[in-house]
């Protein structure tokens, strides 16, 4: 691989490490997929200022054409996903995907467009239903309401408590949630509602299976990424090599148990991915 700057930080998991020598060997058989709030981008207080690392453009045009694909697997609409990631338009991510809503959207860097399928209705009645039923439950106060097309986040990050304001909504929006056939996905601070029947795990299964990969990389950082860690472990049992990392944070230290490879924050997954693309390159 000739002299690095940088080395690659060892996985602490013996799955971890073939994962990291498979994808090494053969990268243009590989995948790497990776959340975006909380793994390219830093969590911030309004997600609506979230924005990608000054980084992570620069890695990923670095790396993305050395390796078979790289998707962006994001709760996010997918078009959101692009503006706040800067993904548009730059040279090397020609082939970028970015699958938002969980997989219910997807962009092509290539095409530029985005595919999604109609609204949930049950979207459209939470939407209306949801600032009187805070309010009717006494949980306004320090919560708020994000639109995000195709699903609605209640956010507990500005409550006084945010733990317990969170523990406290769990069951009640589950229920709502439930009466109109939608589900809720908890995250750090915040509950969203949304359609079932996707999460990151299926859509990271359907595009290993869509691009035939033979090794994969997945990086997260919240409780959403836990399917996507499950997928990742399921076709290593079926034979796939697969490293999973995480972008770590005390807050969910459910994802870190099980990750091969903990990195403190996006900016160290932005200097573990640009490593990863000199190390290709060399």
């Amino acid at each position: 691989m000739g002299s690095q700057p940088h080395e690659l930080p060892t996985p602490v998991t013996a799955a971890g490490r073939e994962g990291l020598d498979a994808l090494l060997r053969a990268p243009r058989r590989s995948v790497v997929a990776l959340d975006f709030d909380g793994t390219l981008a830093d969590i911030v207080p309004d997600p609506d200022q979230a924005r990608a690392h000054p980084g992570a453009v620069p890695a990923l045009a670095a790396l993305a054409p050395e390796v078979a694909s790289v998707a962006v697997i994001t709760g996010r609409p997918a078009g959101v996903a692009v503006r706040y990631g800067g993904f548009a338009g730059v040279p090397g991510l020609e082939h970028l995907v970015v699958l938002g809503h969980y997989g219910a959207e997807r962009w092509d860097a290539v095409t530029g467009t985005v595919h999604a399928p109609a609204e949930h209705p049950g979207v459209a009645a939470v939407r209306a239903e949801l600032p009187g039923f805070l309010e009717s439950i006494g949980a306004w106060r320090g919560t708020w309401i994000e639109e995000k097309g195709r699903a609605l986040a209640v956010h507990t990050r500005r409550a006084a408590d945010p733990e317990a304001a969170f523990a406290a909504l769990r069951e009640p929006l589950a229920e709502l949630a439930a009466r109109h056939g939608l589900m809720v996905e908890p995250g750090r601070a915040v509950l969203e509602l949304r359609p079932p029947g996707t999460d990151k795990g299926v859509a990271l299964t359907e595009f290993l299976a869509e691009t035939g990969a033979e090794a994969v990389l997945y990086a997260g950082d919240d409780l959403g990424d836990l399917a996507a860690f499950a997928a990742v472990e399921k076709r290593r049992t079926d034979g796939l090599p697969g490293l999973l990392v995480c972008s770590g944070s005390a807050e969910v230290p459910e994802l870190a148990s099980r990750a091969d490879l903990v990195l403190p924050g996006p900016a160290q997954v932005v200097a573990f991915l640009s490593t990863l693309a000199t190390s290709l390159t060399a």
